[in-house]
């Protein structure tokens, strides 16, 4: 381990080999953190909070304070951090309520960009990228790859499907379907995420299906559930398909058109 001389480091934390902690730096008695980790100056960790293998942590980040939720009373709710994330400078990560699961939690090779915001209870998924200034509201849930545009704000509970992209200064208030694009300051569908599932090394075939079943449902039909009948009588089964019809059937907040 490596702890700068002036960082203040409880001794009931729990640092792994290779931890290194910079100048000014807090660390709180209940954090733990895993093996080969950076954490930068002027960086704020506290509560019970884990944070997993080589995660790099940008100056005046501060992560696991409690929720901003006015009947939080201090319970030991939870932060969940995965490994190889990076966390850019002045980033803010709340720790749970006790509404819910008691944790937030973030996988692995998540990247959030400068002034992003996770509160409370959000759950986000491999791969995530929040860039600048993206905030989450409480209980959000984030698929694996999505990508939050700039500047962007998302309404608590919603849910954002596996590799969306949504575009920059847009405010989200219902789900976003997986495979998807948004934009626009009250955000509405684009089409299917075309160019990164390509990126992402889905088959042309899978993209054109989905493609099928966006326009069936989007553009030929007014009813959710006449378009979800229509995409499986004519449609070819297909796994992403599967998560697509899925994801619209269990929406409570309702989804962007």
């Amino acid at each position: 381990m490596d702890i700068h001389p002036f960082a203040v480091v409880s001794s009931g934390a729990q640092l792994d080999t290779g931890v290194r902690i910079g100048p000014y730096s807090t660390v709180g008695a209940q954090v733990q953190i895993g093996r080969d980790s950076v954490v930068g100056p002027h960086v704020v960790i506290e509560g019970h909070t884990r944070i997993g293998e080589r995660n790099r942590i940008y100056p005046f980040s501060t992560i696991g304070t409690p929720p901003q939720d006015v009947g939080y009373q201090g319970e030991a709710t939870r932060l969940l951090m995965g490994d190889d994330n990076v966390v850019r400078e002045y980033v803010t990560i709340n720790r749970a309520t006790t509404k819910e699961h008691w944790e937030t939690v973030i996988g692995n090779r998540v990247y959030l960009m400068a002034y992003a915001h996770v509160a409370h209870d959000c759950r986000l998924a491999d791969g995530v990228i929040l860039t600048n200034g993206a905030t989450l509201g409480g209980h959000t849930e984030i698929g694996e790859y999505a990508i939050l545009g700039a500047f962007l704000a998302v309404q608590q509970f919603v849910r954002i499907g596996a590799h969306a992209y949504l575009g920059a200064k847009s405010g989200i208030d219902r789900d976003v379907p997986p495979f998807v694009i948004t934009a626009g300051p009250r955000a509405r569908l684009y089409g299917i995420n075309q160019k990164g599932l390509i990126r992402r090394g889905f088959s042309q075939k899978t993209i054109d299906i989905l493609k099928q079943a966006y326009k069936i449902i989007w553009r030929e039909n007014r009813n959710f559930k006449e378009g979800i009948a229509r995409v499986k009588e004519r449609l070819e089964p297909i796994p992403e398909l599967d998560m697509l019809l899925d994801f619209l059937a269990h929406s409570k907040r309702g989804v962007l058109r």
